[in-house]
């Protein structure tokens, strides 16, 4: 089966025309939100009369004020359920990212000296000085010359060791 690619200029058409359609349907919900909230303040906050005396105004603004505490009141229940709900998702993310595992990415080798490295992880607090063979003791070696007449003559010598083979020989 062949499948033909879309040409440029196609898709550039189709997206304009879903835009379009996507620009239509935003700017018809605005009106749609503009005519609900209309609704909604006339069927909960009627317009108040303001006709009588000073005692009907008084009524009016308690009966006013103890709505907007009411309001005052229901918009702190909102908060408070919002902030809850937004640190339970907060937790769950976590508990997401903890059940997933962090991947490790893969660890280059460096090639640092003992010095550096604690320079690296100390700072400037770094005095020590790494260098091992610096703290060892100086140690001269002694060469056992043996005189030169032992070894000038083989026979000897091995006349002179021949009992000690006898020591190990069991017969």
């Amino acid at each position: 089966m062949s499948e033909k690619k879309m040409t440029s200029s196609r898709r550039h058409h189709l997206k304009s025309l879903i835009l379009s359609i996507a620009a239509g349907w935003l700017e018809q919900e605005k009106k749609d939100l503009v005519v609900a909230k209309a609704a909604y303040m006339s069927e909960h906050c009627p317009a108040p009369s303001m006709s009588g005396d000073q005692a009907a105004l008084m009524d009016i603004c308690k009966k006013l004020n103890a709505q907007i505490d009411k309001i005052d009141e229901e918009r702190y229940d909102a908060e408070a359920k919002v902030l809850k709900s937004d640190k339970e998702i907060e937790d769950l993310k976590i508990k997401v990212v903890d059940l997933a595992g962090v991947k490790k990415p893969a660890l280059k080798k460096v090639r640092m000296s003992a010095d550096t490295m604690l320079k690296a992880l100390l700072g400037s607090k770094h005095t020590v000085n790494m260098d091992l063979r610096a703290n060892l003791k100086q140690v001269k070696k002694e060469v056992k010359e043996e005189p030169l007449e032992a070894a000038g003559d083989w026979r000897k010598n091995v006349e002179g060791k021949a009992d000690r083979k006898k020591m190990f020989e069991t017969s």
